[in-house]
Formats: C-alpha cells, structure tokens, sequence
C-alpha cells in the first residue's frame, strides 16, 4: 500500500493514507515523499475532503469506519491489486514473481537487471529496494515487475491478489504451507497457485524452482513454456555454488547443462543463489544477454530487512531480517552461519503472524535454529487470532520453542518485554557476536534500542 502510494504521488497525484502502526522503512519513505499519514481510521479523512479514489487494503475488514464511510458514500474504491493494475499495469507485459519464499529479493532483483539492461521497467516490490532507492520504479519500458501475493485481495474480495495483475510471465519460486487466517492446508495453498497458473496466456512464460515438487505439481497443467531454474542437472538453468567470502556468493550457471559462465551476488545462503537464478532465468528468457544480466547481478545491493547489517558496534555485528515463517528462519540462519563461521551467532524472533502465532509451526521452529549458538523467542501478547478458517484453539508456545531448543543444544530463552531482550542482549553479548533479529514487524523498535545499548556499551567500556 505504501509503495503504491508513492508510486502515485511520484506521478503527480495527492495522495494521503490512513493506517494503524506504522514502522520503518514504510514509515520513514511516506514522509521522504511528502505524503501524509492518519493514524488511526475515522470517516471524515474520506468525507470532509471526497477523494477521486479510495485503494483500501487487505488488512482493513468489513466493519472499518473509513472504508464503510468511503462505500456508503458512494467514492469510488478499488482494492490495492485491482488499484495497482488499473492505474499501473494495464497495457504493460506483467512479470508477476509468486511463491511462498523469495518474491521480494526475485522482484527487485529482476527489476535491477532490467533496468542495468537498459529496458527501463517499471516495477513495484513489498520492500525498500536499495538499487531503486524505494519500493518502486515508473520506468517507459514495456515491463512491469511487481511482487505477487497469495493473500486475499480485500474484505468484499477473497481471490488471491497475484491473480489480478495479468501475469504474462509468471516466476515461482516455492509452494509451502503458510497464511492459515485463510487457507486450511497445503492443498487449499497449491489450489490458488494452480489458478495463477492456469491464467497464464499459452504465448507466456513460466519460470519455476524445479526443485521443489509442490512447485512441480502445481505447474503440470501450465499452457505455457515452462523455464525450470534450480540446483538439479535437469533443470534448464542449474546453479552450482563455487565460493562464499564477506563479499556474497560466486556461482556458475548453465543453461541445458552447457555453461553460460560465472556469476557474482551479494547475498549468502543457498536460497539465495535460488534466488539469483531465478533473476537470470527471467531476465534471459526477457531477452538480456548473460552477460550483461551478470555483471548487473554483482551490482545488485539487495533489499532492506534482508539479511541486512545495521551496524558493527563495539565489536557486535547487528543485523535484521524479514524472516517469520520457520523455513525463511532455517535458511537466514545456515547462511549467517556460512558468512560468519567462527562468530557467535544469536538469534532473536518475534513471532507476530497470524499463522506463526498459532501452533501449526511449533515443531518446525524446533529445528529452524540449529544453525544458531543463543535463541531469544518473544512473548507476543496473548490477544485474538484473526482467522478464516475456524477458530483458533491451539496457540504457538514461546516457551515450548525454548525447551525443545535447548534439547537441541541451542542456548535459549524466552521473554515477553522488548526492553528487557534489550538489555539482556546488551549485557551478554561479547565482542565478535553476530546478532540476527528476526520479524515481519518492527518489533517494539529492539534493532534501534540494540544499537543505542551496544554503543552506550562500548562507551561506558572506554572510561
């Protein structure tokens, strides 16, 4: 919503919002652009000045009094996908990047390439993408990147909201169980990427990680070509990971098994050479050369929250990640683990989502850390689920989380008040820790107060 806020406003229209809680980066990037934030919904921000348009988003519910204001009076409304596609996308070629892991880091990655490339695309992505200095790009090229959720779309429309931006070619990279406000299971998750791929045109393009058989059953029905990228010897496009050093990763690719060359990226882990792949694959099948989709890739910075490194203070490497469901948890914590092999790792996860808040999960959290020395597991309150699919009964347990850890042979604690992780952490850590925190949120502001106390730290260490 954010992004598509400034999207508009860049292209000369007034553009205010309204919104619960706002954090960084989101927060920080609406006031660099000058559009204003309500905090909080009331029905005069739509009636005392009628807007052309209301976008309402999926997080607003049927009984919002802003939105109910907006509808009752008849102001014309759209949904953020529908928004999105008619004020944006129409008339470009749609390159919609899907899937459980990744879509983030894809998208702008793609939008990097192509814009090194000299296509001038246009793109929108749900993060701060370094290279395009925000969230989005308005570009005169024929390409619009953007980011493609299977969330629903709004509350008076339930369809997944990668289905409404006119994919022409569609990335995918994983299918896995996730969103359980609204799908029951597995299968209810693969069912909505089926639709997304059956509403492929047959003259578009399919790219999808090979090597992972949900993605495998979800593409057989595909119309279309269909581009496998991934690790295995029978993938069209096959990685394989040369060198990791402080700078990212080398990896070589091939293509139909003959060798296309080496590539560089500034990222860890072996998702995120999935990752890259998968931007080679699309800006190649989009028509960039190899070599000048490489030499963009060694450029590409990467995305904010994305394993990135807030400070080195007094010696302790801090660092902060989007990662909240179990498998982007394992993934972020193997590759800190490779970037920072002989350095003490600390893991500090807040789990705030509707699915990791319930206990679905809590077994897989059990094994998500192993590649961590010290766990820290928040309390989140213990307030109402939101929920689709039934009532939720069964609740995620901190405190379980740090038992099965421990047996594990992970050092772990859980704790409810983020001043109190603080300052445990500021107190415990040594010189030489790397210390990763983990949300999907802003997490009480705990990397800003981390930073204070670590320096503060270090300073009261010199007198």
């Amino acid at each position: 919503m954010g992004t598509l806020a400034g999207l508009l406003k860049s292209r000369g229209h007034d553009v205010t919002g309204s919104d619960g809680t706002l954090y960084p980066p989101m927060s920080t990037a609406l006031a660099d652009w000058g559009i204003p934030v309500f905090r909080g919904f009331a029905a005069d921000h739509v009636t005392v000045r009628a807007p052309d348009l209301v976008v309402i988003g999926n997080v607003v519910r049927a009984d919002n009094e802003e939105a109910r204001a907006a509808i009752d009076s008849e102001i014309p409304y759209r949904s953020f996908s529908d928004a999105l596609y008619e004020l944006a996308i129409e008339g470009k070629h749609s390159v919609v990047v899907s899937g459980t892991h990744g879509k983030t880091t894809v998208t702008s990655a793609i939008a990097a390439l192509l814009t090194e490339a000299g296509r001038d695309p246009s793109a929108l992505v749900g993060g701060f993408v370094h290279d395009l200095e925000g969230g989005f790009r308005d570009g005169a090229g024929p390409h619009f990147i953007v980011e493609g959720d299977e969330y629903d779309t709004a509350f008076f429309d339930k369809t997944p909201k990668f289905l409404h931006y006119g994919a022409r070619t569609l990335v995918l990279t994983s299918v896995e169980f996730d969103h359980a406000d609204i799908y029951r299971d597995l299968d209810h998750v693969k069912e909505a990427f089926r639709q997304l791929v059956a509403g492929l045109p047959s003259t578009g393009h399919l790219i999808a990680f090979g090597d992972d058989p949900n993605v495998v059953a979800v593409i057989a029905q595909a119309r279309c070509p269909v581009v496998r990228y991934g690790f295995a010897e029978d993938s069209e496009f096959q990685a394989e990971v040369l060198e990791i050093d402080k700078g990212g990763t080398r990896f070589l690719l091939r293509r139909n098994r003959a060798s296309l060359g080496e590539a560089q990226v500034r990222l860890f882990g072996r998702h995120n050479v999935a990752n890259a792949t998968a931007a080679l694959a699309t800006a190649i099948v989009l028509g960039v050369p190899f070599e000048e989709a490489a030499r963009a890739l060694g450029r590409f910075r990467g995305v904010r929250r994305r394993q990135e490194v807030r400070g080195i203070v007094g010696g302790v490497t801090l660092i902060d990640d989007f990662a909240h469901h179990p498998t982007a948890v394992r993934e972020t914590l193997t590759a800190l683990r490779a970037r920072y092999p002989d350095q003490r790792l600390w893991a500090v996860f807040e789990p705030r989502t509707n699915t990791s808040r319930r206990r679905v999960f809590q077994s897989a959290y059990a094994e998500a850390f192993d590649s961590a020395d010290r766990a820290v597991i928040a309390i989140v309150p213990d307030t109402p689920i939101y929920s689709a699919t039934g009532v939720v009964e069964e609740r995620f347990s901190a405190t379980e989380l740090t038992k099965s850890l421990e047996a594990r042979g992970v050092s772990a604690c859980a704790m409810a008040d983020v001043g109190g992780i603080a300052d445990r952490l500021v107190g415990e850590v040594a010189d030489g820790d790397v210390v990763v925190v983990m949300s999907n949120g802003g997490f009480g502001g705990l990397c800003e107060k981390l930073l204070e106390g670590f320096a503060r730290k270090t300073s009261e260490g010199a007198k």
